[in-house]
């Protein structure tokens, strides 16, 4: 029996991120389906697995749990090449991780999500607004990824999963990723790693606003 249990939604870009490393690590794992737009979150029982109520949670059986993204990735990653071994690049990886939530996760994963579940329209000033900021981010990362192939250093490592996740679906939030040629050539680059997954799935009709019970408005 696996010693991990992941629960997971599989619309999410946080979740698919431990799934991508989990992949790559070759990590057997328990899969544990949360659908968070079914209340699934809200129950008695979730709350004391995580009082934020959201999604991924890292079980670690037979018992304690983690929660947070990036603090799975920090987690999973522990004593191996994708989580640099210096004092020095490996504070450049929490650097992007920090970034990954506080720039590209709301600029660009939020407005995927309001544009996918019809919360907004991509000419609704919110979305443009959203829009712009997600550029400068792109942006941001077009310059540092411009002769260079990973975001630390020469090798990938899981600040790459991190910003992976919602930077390849970056078109879903109205972005042509071609005027970021620097990004493109990144995101191939991190789809060739050796046993890449890509199982990100689109929000579901229950996500819709009104459709589902959830805490997300």
């Amino acid at each position: 029996m696996p010693d991990l249990r992941l629960y997971d939604y599989a619309a999410s870009a946080n979740c698919y991120k431990v799934r991508l490393l989990l992949a790559q690590l070759g990590r057997p794992y328990e899969r544990i389906p949360i659908d968070i737009f079914d209340g699934d979150t809200l129950t008695d029982e979730y709350g004391r697995i995580n009082p934020f109520r959201s999604t991924p949670v890292l079980e670690l059986v037979p018992g304690g749990y983690l929660i947070e993204s990036n603090a799975i990735l920090v987690y999973l990653a522990g004593e191996t090449s994708l989580l640099p071994a210096g004092a020095a690049q490996r504070s450049e990886v929490v650097r992007w991780l920090i970034y990954e939530q506080t720039d590209v996760m709301p600029a660009i994963g939020g407005l995927r999500f309001r544009l996918q579940t019809g919360r907004l329209s991509l000419h609704h000033p919110d979305a443009a607004r959203r829009k712009k900021i997600g550029r400068q981010v792109l942006g941001i990362l077009d310059e540092h990824l411009a002769g260079r192939d990973f975001l630390v250093g020469a090798d990938y490592s899981i600040a790459d999963i991190a910003v992976y996740g919602y930077v390849h679906v970056a078109h879903e939030a109205g972005n042509e990723l071609k005027r970021w040629p620097a990004v493109g050539r990144w995101l191939r680059r991190v789809a060739e790693q050796p046993r890449y997954i890509n199982d990100l799935e689109p929000y579901p009709p229950n996500a819709r606003a009104g459709a589902g019970r959830s805490m997300y408005a």
